[in-house]
């Protein structure tokens, strides 16, 4: 009997131990094996989880915008006063609805090309307001004719323009005009070929962003979607020959395996630049863990404190010698005009850029830009991508609408918040064909480990017992 059961006893610890050992081998095994399916089903080709989901999101994406209306446009023209702004919003559009087009591999490089068709449709259920809502703003027109063209004798001559079509400095327009295009009293009386429709986001509707080509992934999935080319509508040559700044993905998705430490590069033409994010926490998407990456404040700093933005400092007066920061000059990809790009309400900018305008009440968590990202397959499930358009606007002595300025004011015109978070049924089907499957996978695991250690420890430690009870 003795010896049936100290055989019984160590026949247990041997089941124990293979079952510790099973366990300890399926980890790595089931590691290799989520792996090389995850490697499989990111690739952005044909019949792929990544391919479905990258040519048309099944995410709805929302575009809102606050308008920054002016209070004091006559204090403004004639005493060079703060700029008094109320904001206004949000007025929301539903965009990125239309499927990825022209999309073409291309097998001796890897890559995959793409035009992204451009649509806004107006959403009045998530507006306080419709798109014949007007604003008092800026005048683009004039602003922008006085920085484009500084000869003394042209500027006389728009001054005449300006005062014969009766525009001034301010002007009054609608959301729909201001966002998506207005012909332009001033400039239609241009006696030279000139584009007469003005408007932030001129054209949109019926346009592409593109042409796109990203590496897809099939021989390096560390470069999955990662940007190899961009031909877009907007002169993005100088960034691509004199800054280098056409890098990382569309933020759609990255690489998969994200890590913490990792600094995430992306691209955005609304910016005419990449731009990058860090890690700040973890967060739970509807049951599936995700990292939070942020855009640091460092993204928009001074060329002396980030030198990667020495691209943006274009001239020394405006810049106060390029300490100035919080707001990017991207006039060389917009035709001349002096657009400036910033958060909004000119969060994490310097006083000075701030100072003229009342009105502003910056706010982390409502201002900033993020990316939540499932680090395993590296999809973006959420995201909120905000940032504010302003116009430079400068004494001229010439043209009388503007020359009682005594001083230069980047003028917030709208900010923008473009949001978009996995929907339940798409939710579903991530948490079941790779949460859930990895999760299950990890649990048989545990359970296996888990379950031979303690039988591998408890019959062992019965074994000795009866060992110690028959030698006494």
């Amino acid at each position: 009997m003795g010896c049936d059961r100290n055989c019984g006893l160590i026949t247990g610890a041997v089941v124990g131990a293979v079952l510790a050992v099973l366990g300890g081998i399926l980890m790595p095994v089931g590691d290799l094996l989520i792996e090389k399916t995850i490697k499989k089903e990111v690739v952005l080709e044909e019949g792929t989880i990544a391919f479905k989901n990258w040519v048309k999101t099944g995410t709805e994406v929302y575009r809102q915008f606050w308008v920054f209306d002016v209070q004091n446009p006559q204090e403004v023209m004639m005493n060079s006063s703060n700029i008094k702004v109320e904001q206004k919003g949000p007025y929301t559009y539903r965009v990125r609805y239309l499927a990825k087009e022209n999309v073409t591999q291309d097998p001796e490089n890897n890559t995959v090309s793409f035009l992204q068709p451009n649509g806004a449709i107006f959403e009045p259920s998530l507006s306080v307001g419709t798109e014949n809502d007007n604003f008092t703003v800026l005048n683009l027109a004039v602003a922008a004719a006085a920085h484009i063209y500084q000869n003394a004798f042209v500027q006389v001559v728009l001054n005449s323009l300006i005062k014969k079509s009766k525009s001034s400095m301010f002007q009054t327009r609608s959301l729909k005009e201001l966002l998506w295009g207005y012909k332009d009293p001033f400039l239609s009386l241009v006696p030279y070929p000139v584009s007469t429709t003005v408007g932030l986001f001129y054209p949109y509707n019926n346009t592409a962003d593109g042409v796109y080509k990203v590496f897809n992934g099939k021989d390096d999935i560390s470069k999955v979607a990662i940007i190899d080319t961009y031909k877009g509508k907007r002169n993005l040559s100088y960034w691509e020959s004199y800054c280098d700044m056409i890098n990382g993905t569309d933020a759609a998705s990255f690489p998969p395996f994200v890590e913490k430490s990792q600094v995430l590069q992306f691209f955005s033409s609304d910016i005419c630049r990449s731009i990058y994010a860090i890690f700040e926490s973890e967060i739970n998407l509807k049951g599936i863990p995700v990292y939070r990456f942020v855009l640091p404040s460092k993204a928009f700093a001074s060329p002396l404190e980030n030198p990667d933005n020495h691209c943006f400092c274009t001239e020394k007066i405006i810049s106060k010698n390029c300490t100035s920061y919080g707001v990017l000059d991207i006039s060389k990809c917009k035709e001349g005009r002096p657009v400036y790009i910033s958060l909004p309400h000119f969060l994490h900018s310097s006083p000075d850029v701030s100072e003229p305008i009342d009105g502003l009440n910056p706010n982390e968590e409502e201002h900033r830009t993020y990316l939540d990202i499932e680090p395993i397959t590296g999809f973006t499930l959420r995201f909120a991508k905000r940032l504010q358009v302003n116009l430079l606007v400068k004494p001229s002595i010439k043209i009388e609408a503007l020359k009682r300025l005594k001083r230069n004011y980047i003028v917030p015109i709208i900010w923008l918040n473009e949001t978009g978070t996995i929907g339940n049924e798409k939710a579903n089907m991530f948490r079941s064909q790779v949460t859930g499957k990895i999760n299950l996978l990890g649990l048989i695991e545990m359970i296996l480990l888990s379950v031979g250690v303690v039988m591998f420890v408890a019959f062992m430690i019965s074994y000795c017992a009866c060992r110690s009870k028959a030698i006494k």
